[in-house]
């Protein structure tokens, strides 16, 4: 038996039988593919679309919900930052209103220290006795409190004119900037003298007229005008402004310019009022 089986299997037919078997294999695959790859094909129209759309699909509703959580972030940052800049807008008021606060304590120091040999006396407007505050207004202080004619009235930025009535309980005030009203001043710088006169007509424009200056004086606009040592009324050294502008008179023999007082006419609530006058300074 065993014979038999040898001499069947020869090496020779083995081979043969081999070759056969790559020759089935490889016709089979052929075959296979031929028929396979019309519907691989036929299959990837029809489904390889629908894939990509579902993958458009995907893809949109990916970014939605993107874009989704990238709007409320944005909008939660926003209000973020708004409640950021009304708290930094508070802080910015409370700062300003510091620095306001701030700059009036330095401005009564700054007097305090320049008229510290004088007595004084703190008053609060009250009402106006006429059309214009600028003109004349009352004060809650009286003969009651020491207030005497021709006492100057200041604020911490400078002059706001003279007692010109006093009564029990309050008192008059005519302002420096008053039509008709006249202050000897001086230049702080140069020392040149001149007159500070109210003038209905330039009222409203918060000026005031410098009138009585030499020809030869150097008084330029920005310097400083004082109430001046010959006044008879007014205490020497008070601020009264700033020099706007001066200009040679058409005569030729003076010159005459407009000043910008130093006291804020037109939000007058608080003044000061000195309880030495000029009499009594001259007098001793």
């Amino acid at each position: 038996m065993k014979d038999r089986f040898s001499k069947f299997f020869t090496p020779k037919r083995i081979l043969l039988a081999v070759v056969f078997f790559c020759v089935v294999l490889t016709a089979t695959s052929f075959f296979t593919d031929k028929l396979i790859t019309p519907l691989r094909n036929a299959f990837s129209y029809i489904v390889v679309p629908i894939q990509n759309g579902i993958n458009s699909i995907g893809s949109v509703l990916v970014d939605n919900d993107n874009k989704k959580k990238t709007i409320e972030e944005l909008q939660a940052q926003n209000k973020e930052l708004e409640s950021e800049l009304e708290s930094l807008k508070a802080e910015n008021e409370a700062l300003k209103g510091d620095e306001d606060e701030l700059s009036t304590l330095r401005n009564f120091y700054s007097m305090e220290s320049q008229l510290a040999s004088y007595t004084k006396v703190g008053a609060r407007v009250i009402g106006t006795t006429s059309t214009n505050w600028n003109q004349s207004f009352t004060i809650d202080q009286g003969s009651k409190n020491g207030i005497k004619v021709d006492m100057n009235v200041i604020t911490d930025k400078g002059l706001v004119g003279i007692v010109t009535e006093v009564y029990d309980s309050y008192s008059v005030v005519t302002t420096m900037i008053a039509d008709n009203s006249n202050v000897s001043a001086m230049d702080e710088r140069t020392k040149d003298l001149c007159i500070v006169e109210g003038d209905i007509t330039l009222m409203d424009s918060g000026i005031v007229k410098l009138s009585r200056i030499k020809t030869n004086a150097q008084m330029q606009s920005g310097d400083k005008v004082v109430t001046s040592n010959i006044s008879s009324k007014y205490l020497p050294g008070l601020l009264v402004g700033y020099v706007k502008d001066i200009t040679t008179d058409d005569s030729g023999l003076s010159k005459s310019g407009n000043l910008i007082p130093a006291a804020d006419f037109d939000h007058l609530t608080d003044v000061i009022v000195i309880t030495t006058t000029k009499e009594q300074l001259t007098n001793g």
